[in-house]
Formats: structure tokens, sequence, C-alpha cells
């Protein structure tokens, strides 16, 4: 399918936010915020501690819960006992199963087959190709608990090119994360303290969460169009969260969802009806959304997917000019970046 919109624009570099906002001296709920009506596309300029003032008694907020892993490894590359290269990079992109997991493996002569030594303790096989794409299938020697306990002790968290400094895990946490296995933070949610959720839950807003572990976004190959139909994430939706969902709606509440990845697990448990699964949703204006009436999400970069769902909550013109006065006003982008509420 092609993408709903060719989103392009020109992002200054300077509005990249290369340190977590915390090591610029601004709390991680005092960032700024952009706020977009989705019905008439005014624009308001606000903080992320003020969101309770746009949100009303009843409205239901939903979370991800995902826990992010540190997705970069670095291993020898071993074939019949004989190390080939020594210390490449392995990028993981998704869990298939207790020992077996996707990955972006830095080398041009990766065979399966091979073996990657990552510490004495833990190796994995080369067991398949993706078709097309530079994902591989690896299994480790370790799984479940012990895998992760591994991966937490070795890895180092996924940074892109306007990350010029390697920040600890915590950095690329949310406060509530629970369930390991996102291998790049949910973002959305990192804006968020205790503090700014006890202050919703006072004034009445309901918080609930569902998990989507986030996949690896971005293979290295700007050649490559990983679109949003060949990126597959677990999502979990409980029965509860969809009763809480009727509810709300039925009071004339509103759902709003942090993120693009609760977006995506509710849209598609509403659409297939499984509640737990596998997602490969491609969201855009011309799918209707039947479960989100707003979303809480940062800012996107040009011709990224995510810019594709937002168009879903509003109209393009109104989207495009609200991200042309962002860049006048100097937001910033990515994970450490601004917040954008649209309602």
């Amino acid at each position: 399918m092609t993408a709903a919109t060719a989103f392009e624009f020109d992002l200054p570099n300077e509005l990249n936010a290369t340190h977590p906002p915390e090591r610029r001296g601004i709390r991680r709920d005092h960032v700024r915020m952009m706020v977009l009506d989705k019905t008439t596309g005014n624009v308001a300029h606000n903080h992320f501690n003020e969101l309770a003032e746009f949100l009303r008694p009843d409205d239901l907020v939903i979370l991800n819960n995902s826990r992010t892993l540190p997705g970069i490894l670095t291993a020898n590359l071993e074939r019949e006992g004989i190390v080939i290269t020594a210390e490449i990079e392995v990028r993981l992109a998704r869990r298939i199963g207790d020992a077996v997991w996707e990955a972006l493996i830095i080398s041009d002569s990766i065979k399966v087959g091979d073996s990657l030594l990552f510490s004495p303790e833990l190796e994995a096989i080369v067991t398949g190709e993706n078709g097309k794409t530079p994902i591989k299938t690896i299994e480790f020697s370790q799984k479940g608990i012990e895998l992760l306990n591994s991966i937490y002790a070795l890895g180092e968290p996924v940074r892109y090119e306007y990350i010029h400094e390697a920040w600890d895990l915590d950095y690329y946490q949310t406060v509530f994360a629970s369930q390991p296995g996102s291998v790049e933070m949910p973002s959305a949610g990192r804006a968020f303290s205790w503090e700014l959720l006890f202050k919703l839950q006072r004034k009445g807003v309901q918080l609930d969460f569902i998990q989507l572990h986030t996949g690896l976004s971005y293979l290295l190959d700007d050649d490559y169009d990983h679109s949003p139909e060949d990126n597959y994430e677990e999502y979990t939706v409980s029965t509860s969260t969809l009763e809480r969902i009727r509810q709300t709606k039925a009071r004339g509440g509103r759902v709003i969802a942090v993120g693009t990845t609760v977006v995506r697990a509710l849209e598609s448990a509403s659409k297939t009806g499984t509640l737990s699964g596998w997602t490969n949703l491609y969201i855009h204006r011309e799918v209707p959304l039947q479960l989100v009436d707003g979303i809480v999400t940062g800012f996107h970069e040009p011709k990224a997917s995510h810019l594709d769902m937002l168009t879903a909550f509003i109209k393009e013109e109104f989207l495009f000019a609200a991200y042309h006065q962002a860049i006048q006003h100097q937001y910033l982008w990515h994970e450490f970046g601004d917040m954008n509420l649209i309602l």
C-alpha cells in the first residue's frame, strides 16, 4: 500500500533533541507541549505538566507499559569454530519466542548457520533470513528471564545519528514501564511523571494500560522501504480495558492514546477482535478510528509513517500548518523532545 501522505519538510538540525530533558535542566514532565484542536486546527503552546487542563473528568488516558530493552549487542562472528569478524553490532528487531529473535546484524558476510558469541555465557545461531530484508532470525543459547537478564547486562539502548552520547538505559524508560520487550522506547509516555499521573487521577481522569512491544523502526538502509505493513509488533489488550473504553464512550468521555503504539494496539484489537497477537496495521487518513479520540505523541520526522497515522485524527492541512508552527517555535523532535496533544 502506498503511504497516505508524503509528508516532507525541512527539519533544522538544532531541533533534534540530542539530550534527555533532565540533562538540559528540565524535568521530564516540563517539556513543551503543542496542543492541536483536531476540529478547527487551532494551535496553543503550553508545557506538558499542564496536560490536565486540557482533559476532562471521565476522559480515559491509555498508556503502553512495555519496558525498553538495551537492544544493541556486540558479538564475535564465528563460522565452523573460527572467528570471521570480531565485535560486530547486532540490533535486536523483535522477539519471536523465548529464545528466538529477529535481528539486524551489521555484517556483509553473515550466513545462516553462523554463530554469534556475545559472552562466555551467551551465544546465538543464525537460523534464517527474512525475505528481501536485511533482518535475520537468530536463536539464543538462553531463553526467557535468563536471556533477558543477559541482554540487560550486555546491551545498550538503540540510538540514532542525532543522539551523540550513549545515555544510560534509564533515560529510555517511562516511569510506569513494567513488561520488558521494546527495542525502542515507546517515547510518547516518557514525559509523564508519577506526579502528573496522580494529578490526572485527582481530576477524575481515568488511566489504563495496554502492552505493545516496539520493534526496530530503522534498518540503517535508506534504500529499504520499511513500511508499517512490514513491521509486525506484539500487543496485548485486556478485556477490562476494552470495557472501560466502552463505558467511557457511553458517558461521553474521550479515549486518549499515549503514543502511536497505543493507537495501533487498540485499533488492531477492535478491527480483528483479537486481544493479543501480532499487528502490522497501517493507520492513515483512509482508516477510520474506531476506539481512539485523541493522542499524546511526540514530533515525528519528515516522511515518517507515524505522520500518516496522525492524519487519521486531523486533516492534513491542519497538521502540516501546525508542524510549520512547531518549527517556527523551535519545538524539539524525537524521543527526548517536546510533546504534541491532538484532541
